[in-house]
């Protein structure tokens, strides 16, 4: 009895890794605009807009569409896969996934014209669980921390 239990257990769990590992991913769903996504009740989230209460959006000192290009650079070079929108929009959603379980998140980040030179909006969120233990901080972070590293094009 104890065998059969065991066995299920494990069934269980497989079928619970696959369906996160190879559950679609609906870009209607998860394309969404930063400026006009409601905050989640679940803290597995970090949200970077011109509204109060959220991470202030960094500034850029080149063209919103250079700035969308190397966004996607940074994503890409991290791992990221593009789900929706396109750098031509300078709106575009991104899939990560965590190294072992394969949990996805999803990145949307979106390029303003600020000024002179550009601002960077982003909505980062978990699929699944109630916390993300800060990886879309993290991970929004290091893009922007990239994008800063980066000289300026004249």
């Amino acid at each position: 009895m104890l065998k059969l239990g065991l066995i299920v257990l494990v069934v269980l769990a497989v079928a619970v890794a696959a369906y996160i590992r190879l559950a679609p991913s609906d870009p209607a769903t998860w394309h969404e605009d930063p400026r006009l996504v409601a905050r989640p009740k679940t803290p597995n989230f970090h949200l970077i807009r011109m509204v109060g209460g959220d991470a202030m959006p960094p500034m850029f000192q080149i063209p919103p569409a250079d700035l969308a290009a190397r966004v996607d650079d940074i994503a890409r070079s991290a791992g990221a896969q593009l789900l929706a929108g396109s750098v031509a929009q300078g709106h575009m959603t991104y899939i990560t996934r965590t190294a072992i379980m394969g949990f996805p998140d999803y990145t949307t980040v979106m390029i303003e014209p600020a000024g002179d030179g550009a601002a960077l909006l982003a909505f980062a969120r978990a699929r699944f669980g109630h916390s993300d233990l800060g990886n879309n901080r993290a991970r929004l972070q290091a893009w922007i921390a990239a994008l800063q590293a980066l000289p300026v094009k004249d």
